[in-house]
């Protein structure tokens, strides 16, 4: 048996060597730089025995493969030249697996990701486990990267041109039954017999790789010069109407990969490698890598310091609206616990369970899941409309109209039929939780758990404590959320939390934009083109124009007077306008509307007054908007209602889709210069009053030249 620090080599009866990767005190195993003496140290001991029949790759953890690069390494690059030889010592790490006499078999169970799918393509065949832990991807692009260690020459040679791209360029990842009809992986078996599977493969010898299946128009557009520039120049097309310019790294992808098309493997290779360099050194892929790292260190924090979650055994929702049940969804589907829900009226809980449902059929018919899987999880979801069943939930999310004295009376109710130690998580989206929590005889079980719509798609949650909650409910709530499959961010407790507020400043000047002149759809574009998923206006109508007006006049009455709306929602509302919810806002909806475009309701305008009379550049009106979220986002952390810039910036771009490529409003702040940004301000100040005026803290650091992220 050979061993290095990472790896081991034990060879079997039958003359199959067993390569187990397992890195020690890690949870996953990730590929490092070092790995490349080991690798060829290993290989050298390999190729000295000449007994050996085959190989198998297989990861000593339980529950994954390689998960990936150890990203943090390129942090440690000054140059691209630095990193482009990173790429380069990866690419040479798997030719010599690739180049081995024998064959070599993957052995693949749980995530295969990035590095990992790169090191499994440059094996002779794969072999993976049915569990739903097992997913194969490229995951790069999301870190403004490619992959740089052969997976761009490789990819396209396995599945074909169009899948390759598919894959690369969105990171999307395959479970295994879909990356064995696409050709990426040779069989897949229960994980129980993986490695028999495996060695079992290796002693059949190496698969002779023929191109992979096309139908007709797939060969006429893969395997013809005429039609590969017909697929490259479509698919850079529509990359640059995904994009619109704000990301890098798609077009380097498409370059690089028809290099090695167009040129051959070597070709691809090298530019491959130096595209890896130069993507490393960008703006944007500094963002997101800080993004990557700052989610992965928040997964290790409960949130209140050393204290540990109590289990959660058993949860209960009340309302089974839109929100409850999605709440009860995620609950049941992600965290795998038991939910209760509690309606006034039958009809509220069939919704709730239809919603489920619905969910769990659209993956069954994807074949995401079994309908064995489907059926466990619809049973962990159980409806009531009294609190029979409550006397053991251990959390209890309150999903009820936003109405103080109701969710103050959910308080009381929870606390007669529940246990001591029941937690008490409203999902209000503005009312402070203290305020909810004024008339409890446990307010250290009351604490806020903001969801945002829809639940099972939106990825954060804030978590909100009041002055009274324990750190215990704290700890639980947060570990509860991230079992949702969210990312928990805990904020102090206030009108509007921390997202909320942000958005609203940033929603009221689009609105002051609207009704200057300006056309709703030149506003929604603009900011898209700044890179948020959607317009303001578009939002709005989305949320519901009437949940707009309902959080306004709270945060005004809260905040300021820099919260009061533009004299926009009454008049609105008085027309039956509530967005798309009703068929009726901003723009067309039903069968007024136009399939495949979105169109501007012009009965809008006169409604609102407005002659539309366009004035201002697309940057003066991104401008406008974005300097009112950067604001608020810096007195909210003035104030403590964020805990660091970090949380301040993982809330922005999960929470309202701030441009993951900015990094999130302090790294953007950072980027653009404190000092850049407070003149901007005082001149729309100067312009249009004291809703513009710089936060202190925003001065301050300006002043002393200081970086948030110093």
């Amino acid at each position: 048996m050979t061993t290095t620090n990472s790896f081991s080599l034990q060879i079997r009866d039958d003359n199959v060597g067993v390569i187990t990767m397992d890195i020690a005190g890690e949870s996953m195993n990730v590929l490092k730089a070092a790995f490349a003496d080991e690798i060829t140290a290993l290989l050298a001991d390999i190729k000295a025995n000449s007994q050996l029949k085959g190989l198998v790759f297989i990861s000593g953890k339980s529950d994954s493969f390689i998960a990936g690069a150890d990203i943090s390494m390129l942090d440690n690059c000054n140059t691209a030249a630095e990193a482009e030889a990173i790429g380069r010592m990866g690419q040479q790490m798997f030719d010599q697996l690739e180049q081995l006499s024998i064959p070599l078999v993957a052995a693949i169970h749980g995530p295969c990701l990035g590095g990992g799918l790169e090191l499994a393509m440059a094996c002779h065949a794969r072999v993976a486990t049915t569990d739903s832990k097992t997913v194969l991807g490229l995951p790069e692009v999301q870190l403004g990267l490619l992959p740089g260690s052969g997976g761009t020459q490789r990819l396209p040679r396995l599945v074909g041109l169009q899948k390759a791209l598919d894959m690369i360029l969105t990171g999307k990842q395959l479970r295994a039954a879909q990356a064995k009809k696409a050709g990426l992986v040779d069989d897949v078996v229960p994980q129980s017999i993986l490695l028999d599977a495996a060695v079992k493969l290796a002693l059949k010898g190496k698969p002779q790789r023929g191109l992979p299946k096309l139908n007709l128009v797939g060969k006429v557009l893969e395997r013809t010069s005429f039609g590969r520039n017909i697929l490259f120049s479509q698919a850079r097309k529509q990359t640059l109407k995904k994009t619109l310019g704000n990301y890098p790294a798609p077009l380097k992808i498409l370059e690089v990969i028809k290099t090695g098309v167009d040129n051959g493997k070597q070709a691809g290779l090298a530019a491959e490698a130096k595209a890896f360099g130069e993507l490393c050194m960008t703006k944007e892929s500094a963002a997101l890598r800080s993004l990557f790292f700052a989610t992965t260190q928040m997964k290790k924090e409960t949130g209140a310091g050393d204290v540990k979650p109590a289990k959660v055994l058993k949860s209960a929702v009340l309302g089974g609206g839109l929100m409850g049940g999605g709440i009860a969804n995620v609950t049941a589907t992600k965290a795998g616990v038991p939910v209760r829900i509690k309606d006034i009226n039958e009809q509220g809980i069939s919704n709730a369970l239809k919603y489920s449902y619905s969910l769990l059929q659209k993956k069954f018919k994807r074949r995401f899941i079994s309908k064995a899987d489907m059926q466990r999880q619809m049973l962990l979801i159980t409806g009531t409309t009294d609190y029979s069943g409550f006397h053991d939930v251990d959390i209890v999310v309150e999903a009820v109209f936003e109405d103080l004295a109701l969710k103050q009376q959910m308080v009381a109710d929870i606390e007669q039929h529940c246990s001591e130690n029941t937690v008490f998580a409203s999902n209000t989206s503005s009312l402070p939780i203290g305020q909810i929590a004024a008339k409890a005889q446990r307010p250290e079980n009351v604490i806020g758990l903001h969801y945002f719509s829809p639940v099972d798609k939106m990825p954060l949650v804030e978590v909100i404590a009041h002055q009274a909650t324990s750190e215990q409910t704290i700890a639980t709530t947060v570990a509860f959320a991230r079992k949702q499959g969210k990312t928990p961010i805990v904020v102090k407790d206030g009108a509007g939390f921390y997202v909320n507020r942000i958005l609203a400043l940033y929603m009221n000047e689009a609105a002051n934009i609207l009704l200057e002149g300006e056309p709703v759809e030149k506003i929604d574009k603009a900011l898209v083109k700044f890179g948020f998923p959607v317009g303001p206006i578009t939002l709005l109508d989305e949320v519901g124009i009437d949940v707009g007006a309902k959080i306004s006049p709270i945060l005004a009455n809260e905040l300021g007077e820099r919260f009061v709306a533009p004299a926009a929602f009454d008049k609105l509302l008085a027309d039956g306008r509530k967005g798309k919810k009703s068929d009726k806002g901003f723009y067309l909806y039903g069968n007024n509307s136009k399939k495949g475009k979105k169109l501007v309701d012009e009965s809008v305008y006169p409604v609102l007054g407005v002659t539309v009379a366009p004035k201002l550049s697309a940057d003066e009106i991104s401008r406008r908007c974005v300097v009112q979220m950067l604001n608020e986002a810096v007195r909210t952390l003035e104030e403590g209602i964020i805990a660091s810039a970090r949380d301040g910036d993982i809330g922005a771009i999960f929470g309202i889709g701030f441009p993951p490529f900015l990094g999130g409003p302090f790294r953007y702040i950072d980027q653009l210069g404190a000092a850049e940004l407070v003149a901007q301000l005082r001149n729309l100040e100067s312009r249009f009053g004291s809703r513009f005026t710089p936060a202190e803290l925003l001065v301050t650091i300006a002043e002393q030249q200081k970086r948030f992220y110093d």
